[in-house]
């Protein structure tokens, strides 16, 4: 059996190695903190992944990438197994149920799944910080790397630090439409001063107390308040209708992809009311657009465990 974390030694004939990555829901909280240029998020790890199969080719053969547009699988494969000094071709496979542009850490989740496949192929070892560096040198990342909810500083590729495990939410959430590429909204100026800086500094140390305390009221009030000061560099249109549904479910509060397109009402599963609120939030949000999904998140560390692959492994 190979993994991306099992093996000790290269095995530069390679094989085939298959891996995934999970997305997430939009950010809990994004912004700048102060102290110069630390643009930040907290990941809001969801049940939809990227999925990626490696096979190993001869020397000389080319390295290829399917689906083709997948550019940037293919950047990071190429500088992975320069890194380890492997001159062998091969195909990169990816599988995703993340939706392109919208927010759910798509990019991300394809090149942190590909550097597993791969390391898996070649029996590589691999840590997360070498996955950082191979995705700084690509584009902004989202952190997907790492289990539970962490802050991660997206333009540095950088951790900085691990928050810990939500209890079971569900997100209902709306897609107001189109796509927003990672790469060119990191270069929008964002609007924040100093005041904004130091909210943002209150907002991440209350959060990490709520993650820590499990106290989900507080993390639906946090991911609220940050979606409303994300107006100011990437609006949502439907946002104030979205907490007006919120509000009259008795949901949590309303989570953005502040650099995407997709907003989404908080539930905790374990409410009473669940089965009610969650029925209420369908009708209210189908009723707002017609682009209306429910999601899940991922709540310890059982569900991250990345499959095992063999040489005659199947995806």
């Amino acid at each position: 059996m190979r993994t991306h974390e099992s093996a000790t030694e290269s095995a530069l004939d390679g094989g085939l190695g298959i891996s995934r990555a999970f997305g997430t829901f939009g950010e809990l909280l994004q912004g700048v903190l102060p102290g110069g240029d630390l643009d930040f998020l907290v990941t809001l790890p969801i049940d939809l992944w990227s999925t990626a199969r490696f096979e190993a080719a001869s020397a000389g053969d080319p390295l290829l990438v399917r689906p083709a547009r997948k550019r940037k699988s293919l950047t990071l494969a190429r500088a992975l197994l320069a890194m380890h000094g492997i001159d062998r071709g091969g195909t990169l496979t990816l599988h995703s149920a993340l939706p392109e542009g919208k927010g759910l850490a798509s990019s991300s989740a394809d090149l942190v799944a590909s550097c597993r496949a791969i390391c898996a192929a070649f029996h590589l070892p691999l840590t997360d910080r070498t996955i950082e560096d191979l995705l700084r040198a690509i584009e902004p990342s989202d952190g997907v790397m790492y289990t539970g909810s962490v802050a991660f500083y997206h333009r540095r590729a950088k951790l900085r630090e691990r928050l810990g495990h939500l209890p079971p939410l569900t997100i209902v959430g709306i897609d107001e439409g189109g796509a927003v590429p990672t790469v060119a909204f990191n270069r929008i100026p964002k609007p924040f001063g100093p005041a904004d800086k130091h909210e943002y500094a209150r907002l991440l140390d209350t959060l990490a107390r709520a993650v820590r305390d499990r106290d989900l009221a507080t993390v639906g009030e946090v991911a609220t308040r940050s979606a409303v000061m994300n107006q100011r560099l990437r609006p949502k249109r439907t946002l104030d209708e979205m907490r007006r549904i919120c509000r009259a479910a008795g949901g949590l509060g309303v989570v953005s992809a502040h650099s995407g397109t997709v907003l989404g009402v908080l539930l905790a599963e374990d409410d009473p009311e669940y089965e009610n609120k969650l029925e209420h939030l369908r009708r209210s949000c189908g009723a707002l657009t017609r682009h209306t999904t429910v999601y899940h998140s991922l709540t310890d560390d059982a569900w991250y465990a990345p499959p095992l692959t063999d040489r005659s492994g199947d995806m």
